[in-house]
């Protein structure tokens, strides 16, 4: 998702020990049991594992209701010590019943928006089972959709019905029964069964497996992924969609490209969305590899909000126009050649979907790599230089007022200077390599060796300081856990024959090579936190020129 520069922090509250809390700084952020909860996967999370989830929900739009079903299948780790386990489903929706293996009635209490399930006996370990969920009541209503979501019962601009939903940092469980931690996505997928007036289409994730009759003026329609998918990426569209389709020849071979808009905008959709994914594609399988989902297809569906990555299914709500709602957020008028809606909510299916964080954060996984890829699409498809351009326009947009990497195990997420300054970061450690071959196999190798996995930080930073050669990881911890940037200190001799370098306001173990060039011409330094010395030629004087180390690398220098 693409957040505007608001303070994600300022709604997140979290849980720790007493202890801990006595530890905290003055000023610094205290947490509640509520979001450790939520956060952190205690023993009535650890000793089960959800292999699919099969929901049904049926929205009622005049009354803004809604009642279904979760079906969680559900594989067990390890014995049950507390003879429980937790579901999440946040105020004000209620549970209703819940069966065991599809018979047995269980009891359950709630606290807060944890549910808290009596399983009796201990099951086996590696054995399945299915829990059945039925929920019911009125549910949040997102605010400010996307960055403040829930349900969305909106108006098309013909006064009819439009419905979805958006929860990302919020959480699935605003809207159905689940284990609402991202380390946990259903191995074998999930499908989901929207009951509406047949007045209406319903439209999901993946493939639709069937359409039916569900009562008086009612249909049923049925979407499944096969693929492991975000609990927050499932998500119900609810409109009067029309569909259109294309394919695209990739490096699997064909891939499905769906498009389902609102019946007045087929026209101008079919002539601006099929070209406008293709060139992403282009560049998104140069870069990354091979679209993650060639099983689920890639689709595209009209939102009432400006868009969302919802694996296989992206919400779009761009105006069929380039930029991101006619504005371009780097200023220098790259954004305008292309549809960012299309371009960064797409980058997510590799980075957020295909290679999901395990702890919220971890959300720069996600964020940082997508941020960074609308540089390398303008790299790929306009050159160097205009992604040069680009990556340094968006810096305007950095606010280095918290940590990227905010408290783990609390469901906090760090400051939204993971797009911008996560962007940086990465394009910084791209020219520090100075070998563009190695840092694409970078790119490639992660999509491939976390193929549909959840990770922690620290795989990501040891995956590409391995193939790098190079250990980056003081590098990573500068730009994500601290908000100084760093600062080179250049001083020449008299003559210029020589120039002594170090780094400035970043930690002592700050170690990024620089690799400075100008056409055919480099020159590498690695400063360190104490002066070093290199004798230079005349030549060298251009490339030690501020503003093109700066261009290249986000630090400042003097």
């Amino acid at each position: 998702m693409f957040i505007k520069k608001i303070s994600l922090l300022a709604t997140l509250f979290v849980v720790v020990a007493p202890g801990i809390l006595k530890a905290q700084e003055k000023g610094a952020r205290l947490y509640t049991h509520a979001d450790s909860l939520r956060g952190s996967i205690n023993k009535e999370r650890a000793w089960w594992d959800v292999q699919r989830y099969d929901i049904v929900v049926k929205p009622d739009y005049k009354e803004k209701t809604t009642s279904g079903e979760s079906v969680i299948t559900y594989k067990v780790l390890s014995a049950n010590k507390t003879g429980r386990m937790q579901i999440d489903l946040q105020k004000p929706l209620n549970i209703d019943t819940v069966l065991l293996n599809g018979v047995t009635p269980l009891s359950f209490t709630r606290e807060g928006n944890a549910w808290y399930v009596d399983v009796p006996g201990q099951q086996k370990i590696n054995s399945e089972h299915t829990l059945r969920i039925v929920f019911s009541g009125t549910p949040q209503e997102g605010v400010r959709p996307p960055w403040i979501g829930g349900w969305t019962f909106a108006q098309d601009s013909l006064k009819r019905p439009w419905m979805t939903i958006t929860c990302q940092g919020l959480g699935a469980s605003v809207w159905y029964p689940c284990k609402d931690h991202q380390s946990d996505e259903p191995d074998k997928g999930a499908s989901l069964t929207m009951i509406v007036p047949d007045t209406l289409v319903a439209v999901a994730n993946g493939k639709l497996i069937s359409v039916n009759g569900a009562g008086a003026g009612l249909k049923a329609y049925k979407w499944s992924v096969v693929s492991p998918i975000n609990n927050y990426n499932i998500i119900p569209y609810i409109g009067k969609y029309v569909h259109f389709d294309d394919s695209y020849a990739g490096e699997k071979g064909k891939l499905n490209l769906d498009f389902w808009v609102l019946d007045y905008n087929l026209n101008k959709a079919k002539a601006y969305m099929p070209g406008e994914v293709k060139r992403m594609l282009k560049a998104f399988e140069y870069w990354f590899g091979p679209y993650a989902f060639y099983a689920d297809g890639y689709k595209l569906v009209d939102a009432p909000h400006t868009g969302m990555e919802h694996q296989s299914a992206i919400a779009y709500g761009n105006w069929y126009k380039p930029g991101y709602r006619m504005k371009d957020g780097s200023g220098t008028g790259w954004g305008m050649r292309w549809d960012f809606i299309i371009v960064h909510e797409s980058g997510h299916e590799w980075f957020g979907n295909n290679i999901t964080s395990n702890d919220l954060a971890d959300m720069w996984i996600h964020e940082s790599f997508t941020n960074y890829s609308e540089t390398l699409y303008v790299d790929y498809h306009f050159g160097e230089a205009a992604g040069n351009a680009y990556n340094v326009g968006i810096r305007r947009g950095i606010n280095n007022d918290a940590p990227i990497i905010p408290a783990y195990g609390v469901n906090a997420q760090g400051s939204g200077d993971m797009y911008p300054k996560g962007g940086n970061m990465l394009q910084t450690i791209r020219h520090s390599m100075g070998n563009d071959e190695l840092f694409r196999s970078i790119l490639r190798g992660l999509n491939k060796e976390f193929y549909h996995k959840t990770v922690d930080a620290k795989q990501i930073i040891d995956y590409v300081s391995a193939k790098a050669g190079y250990n980056y990881s003081p590098v990573f911890d500068q730009y994500l856990r601290n908000v100084t940037i760093p600062e080179l200190e250049l001083t020449f001799n008299k003559d210029s024959s020589e120039v002594s370098y170090k780094w400035k306001n970043c930690s002592r173990d700050f170690n990024l090579p620089l690799i400075l060039k100008k056409g055919d011409r480099k020159l590498k330094i690695i400063p360190g936190y104490t002066v070093k010395r290199l004798k230079i030629k005349p030549d060298d004087i251009e490339l030690l020129n501020k503003e093109a180390i700066m261009n290249m690398y986000y630090i400042s220098v003097r």
